[in-house]
């Protein structure tokens, strides 16, 4: 029987010569298996693509659903796929994992911000954070790989030291990767001379390539709800042609 979760770590070890991880954002059980046929070899929920497939808004689904939403994208499909659970929901580390793992996923991104995805949100405690993240993995064991996200950039601050701060406390916790969310191009060669371990990027329409995030340091790359917006755009154009 294969192992996800292992898979998912040894390709978050290939070469620097293959290029970084392209982990697309499937939303749902039929995106996720377009991008299953279509080759990769492992795939990352994101929870703003999941709300929005699902009627609300960014940040505003319930638990409840988002778990059943990411039951539905691992049963339909045959590769790893970890997955987007916002700051956790309040749920206890011990609970928060066995929920996830109840889904299929083997892995998980947990975001360092409170309030919301507004501007009344606010980062948390880096200290707090890392404790949180310490009993994740303590949780977990080797059954999850987590990805810590470091908020920094999207809160604000564009200093890239303040992001390898935090980063530097998530890994000593324990996460497998971290992903400064929003850093732009020219603050990836600090984080990556900074931080120990994989770095997950997100991709931007009006920025570098795939190719080029990877030659700055990116050893991750995924896109938030960026595919589902492209998907969005695609098919207002076919709904335009049915007129």
């Amino acid at each position: 029987m294969v192992n996800h979760v292992d898979t998912l770590r040894a390709l978050h070890r290939r070469s620097a010569a293959d290029g970084p991880l392209v982990l697309p954002g499937p939303w749902d059980a039929a995106s996720a298996r377009v991008f299953e046929e279509k080759g990769y070899e492992a795939l990352a929920t994101p929870s703003a693509g999941v709300a929005l497939s699902l009627g609300y808004e960014d940040g505003q689904v319930p638990p409840e659903e988002m778990f059943e939403a990411i039951t539905r994208i691992v049963r339909s499909v045959s590769v790893p796929v970890t997955a987007d659970i916002e700051a956790g929901y309040g749920i206890a580390p011990k609970e928060l994992v066995e929920r996830l793992l109840e889904t299929g996923a083997v892995g998980c991104n947990l975001e360092d911000s409170v309030g919301g995805h507004g501007p009344a949100g606010a980062l948390k405690d880096p200290a707090e954070q890392a404790a949180f993240l310490a009993e994740v993995r303590e949780a977990a064991g080797d059954r999850l790989f987590v990805n810590a996200r470091v908020d920094t950039f999207v809160r604000g601050v564009t200093d890239p030291a303040a992001a390898v701060e935090r980063a530097r406390m998530y890994v000593a916790a324990g996460a497998d990767c971290v992903y400064p969310i929003m850093a732009p191009a020219e603050a990836i060669p600090a984080l990556r001379a900074g931080i120990e371990g994989p770095i997950n990027v997100v991709a931007r329409p009006d920025g570098p390539s795939l190719r080029e995030l990877g030659e700055l340091g990116a050893t991750r790359i995924t896109f938030g709800p960026g595919l589902l917006h492209r998907a969005m755009a695609a098919l207002g154009d076919i709904a335009d042609q049915l007129r």
